[in-house]
């Protein structure tokens, strides 16, 4: 009986490694297995990022507030975007009307004497926190100055600046 067990136990040593029984016992000591590296697409891989130590550190873009539309007939503009939105402004002046939508603003300024109705008309303002500070850092990073910024009323900041593509970017400080 002795001999039988010794032959058992010598044909379960010798099974390929797929058929041996599962253990039990915990793989803590066992050295985890290497994931092969990620690759970039040949696309990305030739392109450098931008050094941290080049980057100026400053404050950041936090959320689209508002989007203003340039028009030249403030009325014609009003009676289409109220009819479009289901609701009048809530702000109505002759120098701008503001649209309020579920927190974020349509504005129609109809002053056209900087840039002018139509495609390349609309600026969309990113909230920030401190309008000198942001309007500086996007300097830095190689935006070209637009309008500087300025008091709108209120004690609400705006500036617009033009990103290294020519689009324009706008900045807004609430109170």
């Amino acid at each position: 009986m002795a001999k039988a067990k010794a032959k058992a136990k010598a044909k379960a040593k010798a099974r390929p490694a797929a058929t041996k029984p599962t253990a039990t016992r915990s793989t803590a000591n066992k050295p985890a297995a290497k994931k092969p590296a990620a690759t970039k697409p040949a696309a990305l891989a030739t392109q450098a990022p931008i050094a941290p130590a080049r980057r100026p550190a400053g404050p950041v873009l936090r959320g689209i507030r508002s989007v203003i539309f340039q028009v030249d007939d403030l009325d014609k503009a009003k009676a289409f975007y109220s009819a479009a939105l289901g609701r009048s402004p809530y702000f109505d002046q002759p120098f701008y009307a503001g649209y309020d939508i579920d927190g974020q603003e349509l504005g129609l300024h109809p002053d056209v004497s900087t840039l002018r109705p139509g495609a390349g008309g609309a600026v969309a303002y990113w909230k920030v926190d401190d309008i000198a500070k942001s309007w500086q850092f996007l300097l830095a990073l190689g935006a070209r100055a637009v309008e500087a910024p300025h008091d709108v009323g209120g004690d609400i900041q705006t500036a617009i600046l033009a990103d290294p593509f020519g689009n324009l970017v706008g900045v807004i400080q609430l109170p």
